[in-house]
């Protein structure tokens, strides 16, 4: 088994999920992470290995994936509209009589 090295940032988001529910296990299971770790993450978060940082104030690293996938989905939406557009037009131009059927 390959072991992985996860980041400060993931450990901090982890620790502040599992404070915010109070259930290690859950958290842990979300994140397919042994229970184990997590509470030694919390242990260590409490004796100040990661600083002076209150998880509380971290942003979740959830809304940072949920930017990117919104304005990747507006985007996307964005050009559907134009080939829908440049599609009607097209109607209106080789057959009017299809446009009557369209409305």
């Amino acid at each position: 088994m390959t072991r992985t090295r996860y980041s400060k940032d993931f450990k901090l988001q982890v620790i502040k999920e599992a404070q915010e529910t109070g259930k290690i296990t859950l958290v842990a299971r979300r994140y397919e992470l042994n229970p184990n770790m997590v509470g030694r993450w919390i242990r260590e978060y409490k004796d100040g290995k990661y600083g002076n940082l209150d998880v509380a104030s971290l942003p979740d690293l959830d809304t940072k994936e949920l930017a990117k996938e919104n304005e990747k989905l507006k985007t996307l939406l964005g050009e559907k509209d134009l080939e829908i557009a440049i599609l009607r037009d097209l109607i209106k131009k080789k057959n009017p009589h299809l446009l009557k059927n369209l409305k």
